[in-house]
């Protein structure tokens, strides 16, 4: 069988979670949900924006944080062989295949991929996303850092990371859950899952269809939120 793994990009498996600077907005607003957790506050109250402070800017900061859940979740074994078993269309939730869109405009191509190669291509553009400064400010004027995260182009860049997330953990439970639980990681996979899924139902961010892969395991996440937050 060939390998697929010679279409992974360049520096696979080597994703280093990515930090805020200290004492900027994204710091600030990353600390209070360090805060929530730290003290044993509910995942509720974790997600909710805080008051007083912008919904966008809450929501950048979470999709850099959930980038860093996923992506070390995936560095345990980026380097298993397994991975070289899945040729271009395999690995993906039953009944759907994510395909990976290159260039943009007329250039525009998708081309179909292994659910691994799919997965380290996803990390890899949204770290280039979060590490350009234009798209992602980090400096110390808040101001100019909340004008980039309230204009319609940063939102729909936001809305496209927080939907490729959540197929990572579609590909992730579908086909590597087993590993991961020899691992001994399935409780940090399973916490990591339900934080994302709490914060993407408080501010609607993933459209129910895109949902349907994993119904099995959001339809009881999305419950617990819902009766949590009637308390």
């Amino acid at each position: 069988m060939a390998s697929s793994r010679s279409n992974l990009p360049t520096g696979a498996g080597t994703f280093q979670p990515l930090r805020h600077r200290s004492g900027t907005l994204r710091d600030r607003l990353h600390g209070y949900t360090k805060q929530t957790l730290g003290a044993g506050g509910s995942l509720n109250d974790a997600v909710a924006l805080p008051p007083g402070e912008s919904c966008a800017g809450w929501v950048a900061v979470h999709a850099i944080d959930f980038y860093n859940d996923v992506s070390t979740i995936w560095a345990v074994m980026a380097e298993d062989p397994y991975l070289d078993s899945f040729r271009p269309g395999e690995g993906f939730p039953s009944g759907v295949e994510y395909r990976w869109s290159e260039g943009s405009g007329r250039d525009a191509t998708t081309i179909s991929v292994s659910a691994p190669v799919y997965i380290e291509k996803v990390l890899q553009w949204i770290a280039d996303q979060i590490n350009d400064e234009t798209k992602f400010p980090d400096d110390d004027d808040e101001a100019e850092a909340l004008r980039v995260f309230q204009t319609p182009q940063f939102a729909a860049l936001c809305g496209q990371i927080f939907r490729r997330l959540f197929r990572v953990y579609g590909i992730i439970y579908s086909s590597f859950f087993g590993t991961l639980e020899a691992l001994q990681m399935a409780p940090h996979l399973n916490t990591c899952f339900k934080h994302f899924m709490f914060f993407c139902t408080e501010f609607g961010l993933l459209p129910e269809r895109e949902m349907e892969p994993l119904e099995v395991l959001v339809k009881p996440i999305r419950k617990q939120y819902h009766l949590a937050k009637g308390k």
